[in-house]
């Protein structure tokens, strides 16, 4: 079952057509690499803003010589977007970075979309360019969704790592736990990646309790989130338990603990003001814990 959450995703909604038909025909792609074309500026992985806090778009004049060029997709106006790749070891690395957080804070929900899927493609662009069956060198292709290799012409595309993010409810309580490196006094929802061979279902199982020491059932999907750090699927779920015993991983986390409803509407309320809950910080309104935590208050 589908459930619509109650605020918006980040990283989600992106404005530019991704113009599948396009992108395995090079005909096509040059016929788009006009003077009209449209380069996202990137800073290594970072966005590069204006002054009125928008993406920073110029032409392909502005590419490096000889550089790989990613086909975004198609603007409102049928214009062709593209971003260049970087150096094999761009500036800022995999993670989300200081130029990263505040985007996140003041681009509007399309434009930060359209950021987090350029940065995600060209970091993999980055990490990738080297055949993992044979090592020989690999080449762009069908307009940066794919890489070739030169050698044994194994073709590999651009990947995705699913990530179960889930709470957990038991008796009108919600479980949120707290790694160290959050800001002090946050708590989250738990999370983990997907491993091979299990279902969303079972990795929320496996995560809850490998992390918690809680046993949980009826596990529901609620919201899906893109998350370009460096290129993950956070698949947001609830699920209940029937016995609240906590044993906490001290290696995952640093806390782990039952909130009342009202403890949660409060951090909820108290981060839209930009302070920290009394019983607890709430995660930031651009992740999807934030979504799941309202989704939870709002469902009653």
């Amino acid at each position: 079952m589908l459930l619509t959450p109650s605020a918006p995703i980040a990283f989600a909604g992106s404005h530019i057509d991704r113009a599948d038909h396009v992108r395995g025909d090079p005909d096509a792609i040059a016929a788009l690499m006009t003077a009209q074309a449209r380069l996202m500026r990137l800073d290594g992985l970072d966005p590069v803003l204006t002054p009125d806090s928008l993406l920073d778009w110029g032409s392909l004049a502005d590419a490096a010589s000889g550089a790989e060029l990613v086909f975004l997709g198609l603007d409102d106006e049928a214009r062709g977007c593209f971003v260049e790749v970087p150096p094999a070891n761009p500036s800022g690395g995999p993670h989300a970075g200081p130029a990263s957080w505040n985007a996140m804070t003041v681009l509007e929900p399309g434009e930060l979309a359209a950021y987090g899927g350029a940065r995600a493609l060209v970091g993999w662009h980055a990490r990738h360019r080297f055949c993992a069956v044979c090592g020989h060198a690999t080449v762009l292709a069908k307009g940066g969704w794919q890489r070739t290799c030169t050698s044994c012409a194994t073709e590999h595309f651009p990947r995705v790592d699913p990530v179960t993010i889930m709470t957990v409810e038991h008796e009108g309580k919600l479980l949120l736990g707290r790694q160290p490196r959050f800001p002090a006094r946050r708590y989250s929802a738990l999370a983990g990646f997907v491993e091979p061979g299990e279902t969303i279902e079972e990795a929320v199982a496996r995560e809850t309790f490998e992390e918690a020491g809680v046993r949980v059932r009826d596990v529901t999907y609620v919201a899906s989130q893109p998350w370009p750090f460096p290129s993950s699927l956070m698949i947001g779920c609830h699920a209940f338990t029937d016995d609240g015993a906590i044993t906490i991983d001290t290696t995952e986390l640093e806390d782990a603990r039952w909130f009342t409803r009202e403890e949660v509407v409060e951090a909820l309320e108290a981060i839209e003001a930009g302070e920290v809950g009394r019983a607890f910080g709430a995660p930031p309104k651009y992740a999807v814990a934030h979504v799941l935590l309202r989704w939870w208050v709002d469902r009653g």
